[in-house]
């Protein structure tokens, strides 16, 4: 066999006072790495705030850098169908067939001057395996990014699928250790700043840590301002 398959879960909690540390939902997902060098990543999501969300991904990126190959999304919102899609980036050129509540029958064609380094289809893993695009070569600092993309800019991924550009900075913090409910590890620690006029509302400040291997599986996460969430890995297993 050549190819290496990760499974793990998160767990989802509220940092309000009102709410300290209770569920708010929930996270399955399985990482496939390919011997093509491509991973696929299947991740099934639950927000249980109201209006609650069932979100179902499939998204397959090569994994060097993350940058997308093709993508699936089917959400249901408040126990509704909200929408289901498919996406597809070849270089700077991205399509999306798309079926949803809103919209109806939709088909983006989108092309850029630039290749698309990352398509996000907020799965709370991904945004760990985003950090693969930051150049760790240069060590602690600071990078902007523009050419990168959503399948939604509601900050819970929960309307669409469409694809939507945006921009934001990732931060790298460096590296410490951290203990999370599936063990202790060696993790980087990572931030995604600046995204103020890149999406219809500033996404509060979020923190990341990620495995520090060439996995970027998210260990912990954190939203700040009116969200204050928090993602924890519960359990993982890799082969």
């Amino acid at each position: 066999m050549k190819h290496r398959i990760i499974r793990g879960s998160i767990l989802y909690t509220s940092k309000k006072p009102e709410r300290l540390d209770q569920e708010r939902g929930r996270e399955h997902f399985i990482l496939t790495q390919q011997a093509d060098g491509i991973d696929v990543l299947l991740a099934h999501c639950e927000i249980d705030d109201e209006p609650n969300v069932i979100r179902d991904v499939s998204l397959a990126m090569n994994h060097a850098n993350g940058t997308p190959h093709d993508c699936s999304v089917r959400l249901t919102v408040g126990d509704k169908f909200e929408g289901s899609g498919w996406m597809s980036i070849k270089g700077n050129k991205g399509e999306c067939e798309t079926n949803n509540a809103h919209d109806g029958r939709v088909r983006q064609l989108v092309d850029i001057d630039q290749p698309i380094r990352w398509l996000q289809a907020h799965p709370i893993v991904g945004d760990a395996l985003l950090m693969r695009m930051y150049d760790l070569s240069q060590g602690p600092g600071k990078t902007f990014y523009e050419n990168v993309y959503l399948t939604s800019p509601d900050h819970r991924g929960a309307t669409g699928p469409m694809l939507f550009r945006t921009a934001f900075s990732l931060v790298y913090v460096g590296e410490e250790d951290v203990q999370v409910a599936a063990g202790k590890f060696r993790a980087r620690h990572f931030q995604v700043t600046d995204t103020a006029g890149n999406l219809p509302e500033e996404h509060p400040p979020y923190e990341v840590w990620c495995t520090a291997d060439d996995d970027y599986i998210l260990l912990k996460a954190g939203a700040g301002g009116y969200m204050q969430t928090y993602y924890e890995l519960t359990e993982l297993h890799r082969d």
